[in-house]
């Protein structure tokens, strides 16, 4: 192909700039994140297009941080999902602060989960409140909805949803033995009495850096997302999203080459590249008929703060995800 000497010269420029010492190269492999403007800060976002039109997230920090937008593209901040701490906080942490939330639509209501719990420590609850509407202060919190203690083998947070052939779902899990899943009371929203705590993930090797899962269906297939490696370190977080696929929602669950999650399996879908450090903390949520992966990531151009990343989520023909 013949190129114009403009069109030329700016291919020397760009391979110029690429091989400069300190200069930034875009990664082909990663899609950035889409443009956004506004309140731009967030961690472990959910996010949700509303009934009423608009969009909100909701994320770890303040109580429940919250911010909402009307395109997508400008967010907000919109203050905190509670006014104040629900009084049972406490017992897992002093300062009543909440961490992963997860938001829904069921039934009627928007239902949020969220944990609560200390750094490092499985003493940790997963609470539930509902909402007519979805936006900050107008939560209805309902207390516990499933919890761990420091004997058993699991770690009660990072919790998100799913409906599966009529019944109701949680994932939930953070280092520990990994991933785990029970089923909740679609009445109360809250775990069956003496619910089967299945597996779904984990690492061979200790710490078992595996936490943050996601679960959505797809053709024949639920598909398992979930944060591999270091969270929350700033420009030096590890962070990456991987999957896994299975015919039943509380698996076994596989990456591509057939290696079961339990066994440290799992495709890589997005990891950090350029300025966007650590991706994870992920969620998705369908907009005008296409899914929609949420997720934060430590910006490298502005200090290490954690921001909103949102990128469209496509199938292949193999019915593998991909991330535009």
């Amino acid at each position: 192909m013949r190129l114009s000497l403009r069109s030329a010269t700016t291919l020397l420029i760009a391979a110029v700039v690429t091989l400069l010492p300190g200069t930034a190269r875009a990664d082909v492999t990663y899609p950035d994140p889409q443009p956004i403007t506004g309140q731009q800060i967030i961690h472990d976002p959910t996010v949700l297009r509303l009934k009423s039109g608009g969009y909100v997230a909701y994320s770890t920090g303040g109580v429940i941080g919250a911010r909402t937008s009307r395109d997508r593209v400008r967010w907000d901040d919109a203050g905190n999902a509670f006014d104040r701490p629900p009084s049972w906080w406490y017992e897992y942490n002093d300062t009543g602060d909440p961490w992963a939330p997860d938001l829904s639509y069921r039934a009627g209501r928007y239902w949020l989960y969220y944990a609560v719990s200390s750094w490092g420590t499985n003493h940790s609850a997963i609470g539930v409140a509902t909402s007519p509407s979805g936006l900050p202060g107008t939560w209805t919190d309902h207390g516990k909805a499933f919890a761990s203690e420091r004997t058993d083998s699991w770690n009660a947070i990072d919790p998100a949803l799913i409906q599966a052939d009529g019944r109701l779902w949680m994932s939930f899990g953070s280092y520990w033995t990994g991933i785990r899943m029970v089923e909740l009371d679609p009445r109360t929203g809250k775990a069956l009495p003496d619910a089967q705590v299945h597996h779904l993930a984990t690492r061979p090797d200790a710490p078992y850096a595996v936490e943050g899962p996601y679960i959505v269906k797809h053709g024949r297939h639920y598909y398992l997302f979930a944060s591999y490696d270091t969270c929350c370190a700033g420009v030096n977080s590890t962070y990456r999203i991987r999957v896994g696929r299975s015919t039943s929602v509380t698996g076994p669950y596989v990456d591509s080459t057939g290696k079961p999650l339990l066994e440290g399996g799992g495709d890589l879908l997005l990891a950090g590249h350029g300025r966007y450090v650590g991706t994870g903390g992920e969620s998705i949520f369908k907009d005008r008929g296409r899914d929609v992966l949420a997720y934060h990531y430590y910006d490298a151009a502005d200090g290490g703060t954690p921001k909103l990343g949102l990128n469209t989520l496509t199938w292949k023909k193999n019915g593998w995800p991909a991330v535009l």
